[in-house]
């Protein structure tokens, strides 16, 4: 591409929150995943710390440099890759309709740029069609992780705490399972948004018998 223009780096805000850290899990099924969740001080010495469900990102993780031109590491590309039955191939170059139709001289180009991936024949490639074959993934098993936050210690008292209140139709269980994660996902109940050229995301969870009921994207975009 022609008469590029170089511009300064562009910064993000990044660094860890007050008064709580990021930690990680692994789940059992699946060892090598890290799971972020955020552990809170509470103000009380005498109070153990709180874990939250945590949505930062790697931005709140000190140990994690960003850089905001190579982008945010491409974690899930090898779940993607191990479960096979995709493909890479060559994308279109970056055009002035990718960002808001500026002039070319203005696109700038991203040393990170991967060749996109695109499934083969009827290969399954979506959590819905995982959960549909009863395949259960590594997603469903780090969502399933991430949803639990300190469950497994509280399971004494998690059915008398599920007990206290109204369900309103939900179905939750006092401890999530892959298992339990794939069901919902198979029934469409709850939906994983895990696009295979979108693996830089976390993977969560969204449905009724989850923590995260409704996602919804505002904003404004120019295509």
């Amino acid at each position: 591409m022609d008469n590029i223009v170089s511009a300064p780096e562009p910064k993000v805000t990044t660094g860890s929150l007050p008064s709580s850290a990021k930690v990680y899990v692994s789940p059992e099924a699946a060892p090598d995943l890290k799971v972020p969740l955020r552990e809170i001080t509470l103000s009380s010495a005498l109070e153990p710390p709180v874990r939250v469900y945590d949505t930062t990102g790697p931005y709140s993780d000190s140990s994690v440099k960003i850089d905001v031109r190579k982008g945010l590491a491409r974690t899930r590309r090898a779940w993607v890759l191990e479960r096979g039955g995709v493909e890479e191939y060559d994308g279109r170059p970056i055009a002035p309709i990718d960002n808001g139709n500026v002039k070319v001289a203005a696109l700038q180009p991203f040393p990170n740029t991967v060749r996109p991936l695109r499934g083969l024949d009827s290969t399954p490639i979506t959590q819905f069609e995982f959960a549909r074959a009863s395949v259960i993934t590594k997603e469903m098993i780090y969502v399933a992780a991430r949803e639990n936050l300190g469950r497994k210690e509280m399971l004494a008292t998690a059915e008398e705490s599920l007990a206290d209140g109204e369900s309103f139709g939900a179905a939750l269980p006092a401890f999530i399972t892959p298992e339990f994660v794939r069901s919902e996902i198979a029934a469409g109940r709850a939906i994983i948004p895990a696009n295979i050229n979108h693996t830089e995301l976390e993977p969560m969870i969204i449905g009724r018998n989850f923590l995260v009921k409704i996602n919804a994207n505002i904003g404004n975009s120019a295509v």
